[in-house]
């Protein structure tokens, strides 16, 4: 069951069910759409058939937050079917390709055929620039160059696998899969700089007012993982 809703003003999230939920995002442009992360091959359809009901213009962009198997199975499709350009962080396309080996897993994961997917532009000082309507900030744990996207104008934040949900809380994003879990916990504090209204992430329900959460997330999991407060109020 793969299942579209309107989470603010110009984002809507395209759900599916595979072991566990999986979520991506069409974002309203000026110029068209912005698909954020591309979920399994099996949405690619569903992805694709929304873009054009929703009648907003073509599909211009499309960015990930990481380069796991569960957020760019549709890319290859997509970009088959249409000449659109895939962004990631510089620092996670190697691991996405297939060049390096991804923290913590046993083999290279060619994910993403090589030279699909370029890197989000970045300004002098390396922060990484707007692109359409959306700001991304590099959030590293989950995996080497994971990134979140916020849209300032809906107040949403895109968190990818920064977090996953329980109950409409944060919790943590899966241990099995995350590569630094004290690197995720420091990344987290992204939450406190934006305060964003709606958080969304990939494996979950979101959360409204995630800033007003953090304190308690920061002890649960610097308890449950033994990681020193001191590595993320550094």
């Amino acid at each position: 069951m793969i299942r579209v809703e309107q989470i603010s003003e110009n984002i809507w999230c395209i759900k599916a069910w595979l072991l566990i939920p999986l979520r991506v995002w069409i974002v309203r442009e000026e110029d068209g759409v912005t698909l954020v992360d591309a979920g399994m091959p099996f949405m690619t359809k569903r992805i694709m058939a929304f873009i054009k009901q929703l009648n907003a213009g073509p599909l211009k962009r499309i960015l990930l937050t990481h380069g796991h198997s569960d957020h760019v199975g549709a890319v290859k499709k997509i970009t088959e079917a249409e000449s659109v350009p895939v962004y990631a962080h510089r620092i996670e396309i190697p691991y996405m390709e297939g060049q390096e080996l991804y923290p913590r897993r046993k083999k290279l994961e060619a994910n993403v055929q090589p030279g699909v997917a370029q890197s989000l532009p970045e300004d002098a000082e390396g922060n990484v620039a707007p692109i359409g309507g959306l700001q991304p900030y590099l959030t590293p744990g989950h995996s080497p160059g994971h990134v979140v996207y916020y849209h300032e104008k809906d107040g949403v934040l895109l968190a990818g696998d920064l977090f996953t949900s329980k109950r409409g809380r944060l919790h943590r994003p899966m241990p099995m899969f995350t590569a630094d879990m004290a690197q995720a916990l420091k990344s987290s504090l992204i939450v406190r700089q934006l305060r964003p209204r709606h958080l969304e992430v990939c494996h979950g329900k979101p959360i409204q007012n995630p800033a007003g959460q953090l304190d308690d997330y920061l002890k649960e999991v610097s308890t449950s993982f033994s990681i020193p407060s001191s590595v993320w109020q550094s």
